[in-house]
């Protein structure tokens, strides 16, 4: 490796941190985000290719009102926006749909960019690295994800959820699960019968639902604003 060469891996080591420790730290994202070969959009968009994308504009992907006024005055994911939005999302997209407080280390989100840059084709010379997209908490059969819900009466089911989530989508220190995928619904709900997720509350109130209720809470607050 030539002189300037080492140079450029030491500088770009030393900005974005450790990928290997950034892949670790990401487990707090991947509810939400997916990255690597058969990444796809869940809760929020997948991340592959973010370093150069313009905010907002990731095609097919609902975005807030915010994020996508943002994105059209010239916000674009680079290594200090996307810094700066790891921090305190909503510092600097106030009305942003992720509902993330934001992380205080620095050296944990230079990892996590690290990690993410291995994802990007900018700059040209990275490559797409091997396949990280993450498996199903809970492996459902092919029958119970077919269900096909019925909003309004997912919208009556509904009432007990809005004790505690807002239906309005925002944050208030619970997360929020309007415009959830269906698919990613079902899956959590079921993984809190089976009590893979440990939230006792939750896993109560999912202990009482069928397959039918679950899949109509799916679609109706996958069509709630």
């Amino acid at each position: 490796m030539s002189a300037s060469a080492q140079d450029i891996e030491l500088a770009l080591a030393a900005e974005f941190g450790d990928p290997g420790k950034g892949e670790a730290a990401f487990a707090q994202c991947r509810s939400c985000h997916q990255v690597g070969q058969g990444a796809s959009d869940r809760i929020g968009p997948h991340l592959n290719g973010i370093f150069g994308r313009r905010a907002g504009a990731h095609e097919g992907f609902r975005y807030s009102d915010d994020m996508s006024m943002m994105g059209a005055d010239g916000l674009t994911w680079e290594r200090n926006t996307l810094d700066a939005y790891l921090e305190n999302p909503k510092a600097l997209v106030s009305r942003t749909r992720m509902n993330f407080a934001g992380l205080k280390d620095a050296q944990e989100r230079a990892d996590i960019l690290a990690y993410l840059r291995t994802y990007s084709a900018s700059p040209q010379n990275i490559p797409e690295a091997a396949p990280t997209a993450q498996a199903r908490e809970v492996e459902l059969p092919p029958e119970v994800l077919a269900i096909v819900g019925d909003d309004e009466y997912g919208e009556y089911l509904s009432s007990e959820c809005k004790t505690c989530h807002l239906a309005s989508g925002a944050d208030a220190g619970i997360p929020a699960i309007t415009q959830w995928p269906e698919d990613d619904f079902v899956v959590a709900m079921h993984a809190y019968k089976r009590k893979l997720r440990p939230h006792p509350v939750m896993q109560m109130m999912a202990s009482r639902l069928s397959n039918e209720e679950i899949a109509a809470l799916a679609a109706y607050f996958a069509k709630s604003e």
